[in-house]
């Protein structure tokens, strides 16, 4: 009898074991793939790896970039495209999962589904023309695909990829983890209009207040023009501070067509263009811009319904079933409801029931806008498609060949009428609150041609760009549009830079870019203080800490004693700066950094250096630089030996130029190699020691400059 039951329980385990394995892709649907048709295209992989793609048309172009970015990184894109389709978690667990939760609430299939047909042809033949080069790497590399039915992909699942990741760019994932959770939600507008002084603490709207560590996304940018220049030349700095691996960390690219494509700069994995870099026309770069894009409503609810308006209607809703990998083969599935009410998707969790309405909703326009951008030959086209606000949100800095610099602190800001409070949670029972809509691009600010003949962003408020006498107004913008208020340190010093040259070579602009010094007038001077002053209690440590802390000079150029110190200080002050959050107790971080070092170094004074690492593959150096400096070192991991292990901050850097005579150079560098995730590649890491020692190559733009830098040409398939 037991034999039975125990042979039973054994039957019934293999069961449920081989339903886990099977549902997740015996329930995916396989997609169409595009229109099948012949690409004409060649790469060239140059000196360092970097991949120049030249077809017939851009379609074919875009064919080649699929190609490439699947050789450098196929692990990536396959989480990507995952992501797009729902079935992140089958890869990578209960996170994967979150990723797959935020498509389904935000319903981005549909509005792929609804509009994609909508889109120009020659934009839908570029987004096939992508999926049919992952189409073929995935069907000649069938060991390395990662989940059954995930391929083939069309364009459809190209242009899902923009429409979940947009948001995210201006924190609607951490307003819909707050949510989810029950927690505070996030605050966007980071605090007051001031340098030193820390913002109040914020207030919970949810919940109690729960400490959180977030990213600090950071940038910075910077565009000159000739009349600042020593050489008349107009100049670009594109450095975003990205991830250094994953789904959205640079991959350098240059593009030509020969319908007259041409463009160099980089991409995030998935997408079938460069985002930022330059034509031979002109060019931009973007930074992370926080205007309070999001506008959260309490309805009043009985389950199933909402009362607006005076009125009951029933809230849309809708089931689906979220797949977690849990080891091996076994995936579990776990079923979430999904529901939206007329200001948006809807989270219900202790406090009540939430609607949330954001900037840039279901729209897919951003796919055709970002390719537009890259074909624009003039200030006026280029404008234009940054006029039609289909890019949700981030700073764009521009430059041209004929001298114009510009800054566009572009948002889809929401509709918003007086008298609501809209940092808040708004009353979601009255269309009062609520105006569909954007606001025209009349009302976005935006500086053209200042008199100080430069700009600058640093993810700060767009009232610090260009100095005094040639900064935007803060009373000619609506405050209804909730435009940030804070001030980084990289801001804050980068106008000291630049106030004290009033004419800016190359190499000058370089050392700025480069520069590792805090401001005593940013933020983090008062915080410094703070830590330098307090009470030690009799504390051993701590006083030593202190009397370490006071010989810093307030740079990480790793020739103090103090940097490594102060650089694990600064991280932990700019967890509650850049958040907006109460100010982290200064005895508390002291203490913290002092026993991290004296327990990994034996001492309090190690070398920077020493501490702070960039390590890939077989290289590991020493990496100068701090969170919110110039030279960013925003976020690491801490290493078993106790090495801080820079994974975040400065990533794909870009200088670019124009002569007086309208003729474009730029160069380049990336903190690892073009085939980041191909451990036995030449140009896995290639590219580390450069970087880390503040040098970078050239972009061979045109043919004539690559003749002479070419690894192999080749045709993918």
């Amino acid at each position: 009898m037991l034999k039975r039951i125990g042979l039973g329980v054994l039957a019934l385990l293999l069961l449920v074991g081989v339903g886990l394995a099977t549902w997740e892709p015996l329930s995916a649907t396989r997609a169409a793939p595009p229109p099948s048709r012949a690409y004409d295209v060649r790469i060239a992989r140059d000196s360092f790896g970097v991949p120049h793609i030249f077809g017939a048309t851009d379609p074919d172009v875009a064919y080649g970039i699929a190609w490439a970015q699947a050789e450098d990184d196929f692990d990536t894109l396959q989480q990507v495209l995952a992501m797009t389709r729902g079935r992140m978690g089958a890869i990578t667990g209960a996170d994967g999962a979150k990723g797959d939760y935020a498509g389904h609430l935000l319903n981005v299939r549909a509005t792929v589904e609804r509009d994609y047909d909508r889109q120009p042809a020659d934009v839908r033949a570029l987004l096939d023309g992508y999926a049919s080069g992952l189409n073929r790497f995935a069907e000649t590399h069938r060991g390395e695909v990662a989940l059954a039915k995930l391929f083939p992909v069309n364009g459809r699942d190209v242009a899902a990829g923009f429409v979940l990741r947009s948001p995210f760019f201006f924190g609607l994932d951490k307003t819909l983890g707050a949510l989810t959770d029950g927690k505070p939600l996030p605050d966007e507008t980071g605090g007051k209009l001031t340098e030193g002084e820390p913002p109040a603490k914020v207030q919970a709207t949810l919940a109690d207040p729960v400490a959180e560590e977030r990213t600090e996304n950071g940038s910075n940018a910077w565009v000159v023009a000739p009349k600042r220049s020593a050489d008349g030349y107009t100049r670009l700095v594109s450095n975003s501070h990205q991830p250094w691996k994953g789904p959205v960390a640079w991959y350098e690219l240059v593009v030509q067509s020969g319908t007259g494509w041409h463009f160099a700069g980089a991409n995030f994995p998935g997408t079938p263009y460069p985002l930022l870099g330059h034509n031979e026309r002109l060019g931009w770069t973007n930074t992370v811009n926080r205007p309070d894009l999001i506008d959260v409503y309490e309805l009043t609810t009985d389950g199933e319904r909402y009362r607006y308006d005076g009125e009951w209607r029933t809230l849309a809703s809708r089931r689906v079933w979220l797949p977690v990998k849990l080891w091996g083969p076994f995936t579990l599935p776990v079923p979430r409801t999904i529901k939206s009410a007329v200001q948006g998707p809807v989270i219900a969790n202790a406090n009540g029931a939430f609607a949330i309405n954001y900037g840039g909703k279901d729209q897919l326009g951003m796919v055709e806008s970002y390719y537009r951008l890259t074909r624009a030959r003039s200030w006026d086209e280029w404008q234009a498609v940054i006029a039609r606000q289909t890019i949700p949100a981030t700073n764009f800095l521009y430059a041209d060949a004929t001298g114009r610099i510009a800054y566009i602190y572009n948002a889809a800001f929401p509709r918003r009428r007086p008298g609501f409070d809209y940092a808040g949670v708004l009353p979601g029972d009255t269309s009062r609150a609520y105006t569909p809509g954007t606001v025209p691009y009349a009302a976005v600010p935006k500086l053209v041609d200042p008199p100080s003949g430069f700009i600058i962003n640093s993810n700060n408020t767009p009232w610090r760009a260009a100095g005094p006498g040639s900064e935007m107004n803060p009373a000619a913008w609506s405050p209804l549009l909730k435009v940030e208020t804070n001030v980084t340190n990289r801001m804050t010093r980068a106008l000291e830079l630049m106030a004290a040259d009033p004419s800016i070579s190359r190499a000058e602009l370089a050392r700025m870019k480069y520069d590792t010094a805090v401001s005593k007038r940013s933020w983090a001077g008062p915080w410094f203080q703070s830590l330098m002053t307090l009470d030690p209690k009799g504390d051993r440590r701590l006083a030593d800490a202190q009397g370490v802390l006071r010989r810093w000079d307030w740079n990480y150029d790793g020739r103090g004693p103090a940097d490594a110190l102060a650089a694990l200080l600064l991280r932990a002050g700019n967890k509650w700066h850049y958040q907006g959050l109460a100010r982290t107790e200064p005895r508390a971080a002291l203490a913290e950094a002092a026993e991290h070092l004296a327990t990994h170094f034996g001492r309090l004074d190690p070398p920077l250096g020493e501490v702070m690492r960039l390590r890939v593959g077989k290289v590991d150096v020493p990496f100068l630089g701090g969170p919110d400096v110039l030279r960013a070192a925003s976020l690491w991991d801490v290493a078993d030996d106790g090495r801080l292990v820079v994974r975040h901050g400065d990533s794909f850097l870009m200088f670019a130029e124009w002569s007086p005579a309208g003729r474009v150079q730029s160069w380049s560098i990336q903190p690892f190699g073009a085939a980041v995730s191909r451990e036995g590649s030449p140009h896995h890491a290639d590219q580390a020691r450069l970087f880390a020692a503040e040098r970078v190559k050239p972009v061979w733009f045109t043919r004539a400059q690559l003749k002479g830098h070419v690894e192999r040409v080749y045709r993918p398939g």
